[in-house]
């Protein structure tokens, strides 16, 4: 979403990109649903959605009401968009580190098949989901809440519904064997197309940030995904095989880069009004526990539904750098804050008003802090987006 805001304002932009496709949990990772708000969230996602209904692969629009699509189908779409708005982008890249001075990064260096490389640009946006950048430039970052684990990490995988005398049972002695449903995991089951289910388990308490925590976090999650399976066809009869796994884990939390204001969960519960406002957020507090493998949260049940919330510029702007944005998971919040903030409708959002401000920063040959931020409020505005919460919930009231 930053890349193509960034385009559409006649940006050279080039996205680095770890994995063989775009999009992150989105494709790579199996989330196949956008959670929270879909309406006024701006003319990248609506670009997205839009592209997704001509190939018939995402579920029709209600306000307030995520939309399932086909994952496999957007991994197609989001280089297609790239490419139509002349968004250079990099497969199979990671940053390796940055070249700094007097805190404005001057370049990336970057690291793929052709090896070591720098990208020299005037502005970035880390989009990491793991400050990546940021951390590579020794700025302040933040993980974890109360307890010193970050939020929860999930696995997807997706099963094929076959005939009874076709299903092909997990052999004894590989993994956990669960017969009590009070020993599963907390897992979701959803809607896959014909014949198919998605599943989503939870895999706590590891560190994405942490090379070997995060290789056990795959490895754990996998083991984890066929005593779940085996339970399903075993306990629960169901006619199930294994069809695919996500290439990656499901991670909600990495790390939140400091920025110039840090969004509170009383900013959302109370509707902290921001000046500077550059979306609005609706999404629950979705902050599972982050020590225990079960339907938990941090939070009574009770108390994590929050009104439309403002999200300020000011916690897209590193707060120790002189030209790095963030946007998605690395947004300046508290845990909670995040566990609303962090899903994909909210996420473009930043992302667009993120590269939008990029844009005109460069143009105006200034640095970010020295946009006029009504000037980045009637962009957004201008593309569709709903930057007043009162419209939003108003909305949802007559819904």
């Amino acid at each position: 979403a930053a890349a193509l805001a960034a385009a559409m304002e006649g940006m050279n932009v080039i996205l680095v990109e770890r994995f063989g496709v775009l999009g992150g949990n989105a494709t790579a990772g199996g989330v196949a649903n956008f959670c929270g708000n879909n309406v006024g969230q701006g003319s990248v996602l609506e670009m997205v959605m839009s592209a997704l209904e001509e190939f018939g692969a995402i579920a029709p629009r209600v306000p307030g009401k995520g939309r399932v699509f086909d994952h496999e189908i957007l991994a197609v779409i989001l280089p297609e968009l790239l490419v139509r708005q002349n968004v250079k982008f990099l497969l199979h890249t990671s940053v390796a580190d940055v070249i700094l001075n007097d805190n404005r990064i001057e370049a990336a260096i970057i690291y793929g098949p052709s090896g070591l490389e720098a990208i020299r640009a005037k502005q970035f946006i880390d989009c990491t989901g793991e400050g990546v950048l940021a951390r590579c430039a020794g700025f302040s970052v933040m993980k974890g809440g109360s307890s010193k684990y970050q939020l929860p990490m999930s696995l997807m995988y997706f099963v094929r519904h076959v005939p009874e005398g076709d299903v092909k049972y997990i052999p004894e002695g590989w993994f956990e064997k669960i017969t009590d449903s009070d020993k599963l995991p907390m897992t979701s089951v959803w809607p896959n197309g014909p014949r198919s289910n998605a599943i989503k388990i939870k895999v706590p308490m590891y560190d994405s940030t942490d090379t070997e925590s995060l290789t056990n976090a795959e490895l754990n999650g996998r083991r984890k995904m066929m005593s779940v399976l085996d339970y399903h066809q075993r306990q629960e009869k169901r006619s199930w095989i294994l069809d695919h796994c996500s290439a990656v884990i499901g991670i909600r939390e990495g790390v939140r880069i400091e920025g110039d204001y840090v969004l509170t969960v009383d900013n959302l519960r109370n509707t902290t009004r921001f000046p500077d406002v550059i979306a609005v957020g609706t999404y629950y507090l979705d902050g599972h526990k982050p020590d225990d493998d079960k339907r938990t949260y941090i939070l009574p049940p009770e108390t994590i539904k929050v009104p439309p919330y403002d999200i300020p510029l000011r916690c897209l702007i590193a707060r120790d750098g002189v030209n790095l944005m963030m946007a998605g998971r690395c947004l300046s919040a508290d845990q909670l804050a995040l566990s609303s903030a962090r899903v994909m409708t909210t996420c473009s959002m930043t992302g667009q008003a993120a590269g939008v401000t990029a844009a005109l920063a460069v143009k105006q040959g200034v640095d970010v802090r020295q946009v006029a931020v009504a000037e980045v409020q009637e962009n957004l505005k201008a593309s569709g987006a709903i930057l007043d919460r009162d419209e939003v919930a108003s909305f949802y009231k007559k819904e």
